[in-house]
Order: C-alpha cells, then sequence, then structure tokens
C-alpha cells in the first residue's frame, strides 16, 4: 500500500504533489508576512484608521504591508490588543486571501510574544464579524488577550466583556466606571513596549 502511495505521488507533477501545494502556499503566506515587517521609523510615518476612527502611529507597535497590531484604549487584561488588516474591511468573508493569512499569522506572532511577556498561560483570539455578532467598529479586527487562571470568574464571561467593550467605543458612552479611556502618553508607553518584543 505505502509503495503504491509513493508511486502514485511520484507520478503525480510536482505542482500536482500534495507536499508540494503545501509547501507552495506557505512560501506564499511567509512571503506576504515575513518580508514585509515595516520599521519602526516606517511605522511611525505611516497613517493608521481603525473604521471611522484615526489612530495615533504611536499606538501602533507592529505593522506589515497588510496588517497592523494597535494597544488597546481600554483593555479588558494586561496584554489586550487588536489586530487590524490595514484595508479598512467591514467583513471578515471580504478579504482577500493574502489579507486573511497575513491577518492571522500576525495574529500569532503578536499572541505568541504577548503570552510570554505577560506570563500567562492561554490567549484567546475574538473576532466579531458583523453587527448581530457584536461588532461595532465596521473594521475586521482580533481581539487578542493573555489569559491567566482566574482572570474571568467564568470563562466565557470573556465574550460578554468583549461585546461590552466594543459598544462603549463606538456610542462613546462610559458604561463601566471601572474603565477609562487611556491617555495616548500610556498607550504608547505600552506599544513601545511591545514593539522591542517584536524586533
Amino acid at each position: 500500500m505505502a509503495k503504491a502511495v509513493k508511486l502514485l505521488l511520484a507520478s503525480l507533477p510536482p505542482s500536482r504533489s500534495p507536499r508540494s501545494a503545501a509547501a507552495n502556499y506557505q512560501l506564499r503566506i511567509t512571503r506576504a508576512s515575513s518580508t514585509s515587517s515595516y520599521t519602526h521609523s516606517k511605522m511611525d510615518s505611516e497613517n493608521y484608521t481603525f473604521g471611522p476612527y484615526k489612530i495615533d502611529h504611536k499606538e501602533v507597535f507592529y505593522s506589515t504591508d497588510l496588517s497592523y497590531a494597535m494597544v488597546n484604549l481600554r483593555p479588558l487584561l494586561p496584554g489586550h490588543v487588536l489586530v487590524c488588516p490595514r484595508r479598512e474591511v467591514k467583513r471578515f468573508v471580504d478579504l482577500t486571501a493574502e489579507e486573511t493569512g497575513d491577518l492571522w499569522l500576525t495574529a500569532q506572532k503578536v499572541g505568541s510574544r504577548l503570552e510570554n511577556y505577560h506570563r500567562a498561560s492561554s490567549l484567546t483570539f475574538a473576532i466579531q464579524d458583523g453587527p448581530q455578532a457584536g461588532q461595532t467598529v465596521p473594521h475586521v479586527h482580533i481581539h487578542i488577550l493573555p489569559r491567566q487562571s482566574g482572570d474571568f470568574e467564568k470563562n466565557d464571561e470573556i465574550y460578554d466583556a468583549i461585546n461590552e467593550k466594543e459598544k462603549e467605543l463606538s456610542q462613546k458612552l462610559d458604561l463601566d466606571k471601572e474603565r477609562k479611556d487611556r491617555s495616548l502618553e500610556e498607550m504608547a508607553g505600552e506599544a513601545a513596549e511591545y514593539r522591542r518584543l517584536l524586533l
């Protein structure tokens, strides 16, 4: 049986081989993300938007040609950040294949570094895709939250907290008296720390 599979694979043209297809896909994704990381000086000169909001470059700590990562105005937990496509896209389904790959590779890299930095044991990655899913900023984004045991009494409460935070941001209401908007200086300081992690 194994000999028959080897013969079948050997008879396929190189580009049709399952291993070759996977390798080609990985190479394409790697090129889209690893070769396009921005330097700090280039990030500092870029303009960033998050739906209708202009984002100060000091809040952005990692960027590629297709995605960027920024600190959160009202983080739920230490290390709660957002990863967004650079192009303003309202729904996940509207991302190109290259944007989707780069977005998730960026989230993977950022999440890994923040989990270590915050001595967390897990990560929550969350996307709210559309208004009925709780999305209030019309720009695809991934919430990344480093998690530790006991950070929420019930694990799924984090999704309610993310939903509430989204509503606050879009309505500019202070529904949660405990969490206040952070100053640009606070967010810039945190972003500077995270930039060093991703060098």
